[in-house]
């Protein structure tokens, strides 16, 4: 499927192959679609349609104001590419040589020294190492400490009739629960997930790296005096023997992957339970579960919706029609791929089929854990508040924008106040 070519004057402009095959990609920069502006996140899936209509399975893009990339929103060649490292390697530091320190985008993409950003004999020890680590948290001991986290948020909401689900309970809950797993101080988790925040928005990046990297370190210092029983600690204490730099960018992807998207899958799955009377309705009679309702944001309307990045060594043939320049930015849209319609159609329930989680060897480590957080939290919401509606009309709804997340600004809520809950009450989902 992928052909690579010796010679490239000028990666990513004019790129031709010998037999004359040339790519969108390497027209003029007029045709990129930028995918980082409030009219993108404002309506998506609508751009992703155009797109697919205009250029097939690959859309030359702007990440970003003057950061070009190619955009793949075809399944089965986006599955082509996750398991592909060779060609599609994750290491971006060629790439970003020619970025400015000051590129909104730099933060979530420049390289570090962990499993997400490297490749080889580097990736399988860092990959090795967040595994093993992560493979130690015990699923029936962070199902009771969401359970604790999650009553004690609702019952400072349920009398007074209204919330705003993301800053009232998603948000807050999330990073209560990062904290007891990663082992983390209060004061630490919370410069940690303003930073992450920041990263994700792409405005003040930079800054908000600065703030995360100090956190993590300032916690990594924390856990060497003091090791517990954290995944933290069982990063320390691992045989691949890793020094603080690396301790702290394996916290940087773990952090990544749990604080904002896990807030937003929560969020965007009580969206869709309210604004999906017919889906909403089955959830609360037992007809669907809340896995299923979670598998259906997974697949239609992920928490991350363009990430994967990878950057090709030399250009590359894809799909035997469009050559792709060397060390420019592939990024999977999970959303769209999942949204292909060669591939949408049938039941999805009990489906994994879907992309929000990466596929091939950077994959999500811990997808169980993930949807055991996410599950438990919506389950007691609802069993404490079952008839909750928007406060607003969904057309109110603002999405924030950037280029990798799907991320609301706010879901705001109205429910008829009820008395705190005494005890949990599980929906056994």
């Amino acid at each position: 499927m992928f052909t690579a070519q010796s010679e490239v004057s000028n990666p990513g402009i004019s790129i031709r192959c010998s037999a004359g095959r040339g790519s969108p990609l390497d027209t003029s920069n007029e045709f990129r679609v930028p995918i980082h502006t409030e009219q993108f996140a404002a309506d998506p899936h609508r751009v992703y349609a155009q797109m697919r209509e205009q250029f097939g399975s690959l859309v030359p893009i702007w990440l970003a104001p003057d950061v070009p990339a190619t955009l793949v929103i075809g399944y089965r060649t986006a599955l082509e590419i996750l398991h592909d490292p060779e060609h599609f390697a994750a290491d971006p530091r060629v790439w970003q040589r020619d970025i400015p320190r000051h590129c909104p985008v730099l933060p979530m993409m420049q390289w570090r020294p962990n499993a997400l950003r490297s490749t080889g004999i580097e990736h399988a020890r860092y990959r090795q190492a967040t595994v093993a680590a992560l493979e130690r948290v015990d699923l029936h001991g962070t199902h009771a400490v969401v359970e604790e986290i999650a009553l004690a948020r609702i019952n400072g909401l349920c009398g007074l009739g209204r919330a705003d689900v993301l800053a009232d309970f998603a948000g807050p809950l999330v990073f209560d629960v990062i904290s007891a797993l990663l082992g983390c101080h209060p004061d630490i988790g919370e410069r940690a997930a303003v930073g992450m925040a920041m990263m994700f928005d792409t405005i003040d990046a930079a800054e908000g790296n600065a703030l995360l990297v100090e956190a993590l370190a300032e916690l990594v210092r924390r856990k060497r005096g003091r090791p517990g029983e954290d995944i933290t600690s069982w990063l320390l204490a691992h045989p691949a023997g890793l020094d603080d730099e690396e301790l702290v960018h394996q916290l940087v992807t773990i952090h990544a992957a749990a604080s904002e998207p896990l807030t937003n899958l929560i969020v965007n799955t009580l969206l869709l339970m309210m604004t999906r009377p017919d889906f909403g309705g089955e959830v609360a009679d037992g007809a669907v579960s809340t896995r299923d309702a979670l598998e259906h944001v997974l697949f239609y309307d992920p928490p991350i919706a363009n990430f994967c990045m990878s950057y090709p060594r030399q250009p590359q043939l894809i799909d035997d029609a469009v050559w792709v320049p060397a060390h420019q930015p592939i990024v999977i849209s999970l959303a769209a791929c999942n949204n292909d319609p060669d591939i949408v159609g049938g039941d999805i329930r009990h489906n994994a089929s879907h992309l929000a989680l990466g596929a091939g060897p950077h994959m999500c480590p811990a997808p169980r854990l993930t949807h055991l957080i996410a599950r438990d939290a919506i389950d007691q919401f609802l069993d404490a508040l079952p008839e909750i509606r928007l406060a607003v009309t969904p057309e109110q709804l603002r999405w924030r924008p950037g280029p990798f997340h799907r991320a609301l600004e706010a879901l705001p809520i109205v429910f008829e106040p009820v008395p705190p809950l005494t005890v949990p009450a599980l929906r056994g989902h």
